[in-house]
């Protein structure tokens, strides 16, 4: 084979070897780092707050909402590492220090309630919109499609959310 035509070649062959093998051409973008990285921080935000639920809500709607929370943002964060891990992203190690969290645990009964449901409403506002985003933008193959994959989730909550107590606005 002549030098020119081996040099075009070449490439060629490795991109299509690359694709074939599921392994990623594009690079990841900043913004898909940002968007894993803020993902994993709400899903630990939302998993401590569901889990205060248990132990501080009265109205058992607000703990059912609670569970949810807990068992639903695990499942989205083993999503959501998996899918980073496939695109070079590393999430945070450990969770933040979480305000919200710490402002909840502090009530009880009604009062928690109240304010557990204006924060899960305010909460899944932000994700959804997040969420949208990533899902429609031209990132990162992986991470966009755990957006997609739990943005219905996501919604759901968001509709469950605006039953909540003080969850209207």
């Amino acid at each position: 084979m002549n030098t020119k035509l081996s040099a075009l070649v070449r490439p060629a062959l490795i991109a299509a070897t690359l694709v074939g093998t599921g392994t990623a051409l594009a690079a990841t973008t900043p913004a898909d780092r940002e968007f894993a990285t803020t993902a994993a921080k709400a899903n630990a935000a939302e998993i401590a707050i569901g889990r205060l639920a248990a132990t501080h809500a009265q109205d058992a709607n607000v703990k059912a909402f609670g569970e949810r929370m807990v068992a639903d943002h695990t499942k989205a964060a083993d999503g959501l590492k998996t899918a980073a891990t496939e695109d070079g992203i590393t999430l945070p190690a450990t969770p933040a220090s979480n305000p919200d969290a710490d402002r909840l645990a502090r009530l009880q009964g009604a009062e928690f309630d109240r304010a557990f449901g204006e924060q899960m409403r305010g909460d899944h506002d932000k994700a959804v919109a997040l969420f949208r985003k990533e899902a429609g933008a031209n990132g990162d193959a992986q991470v966009k499609a755990f957006a997609a994959k739990t943005l219905p989730t996501l919604e759901e909550h968001q509709k469950m959310a605006q039953s909540l107590p003080g969850a209207s606005k």
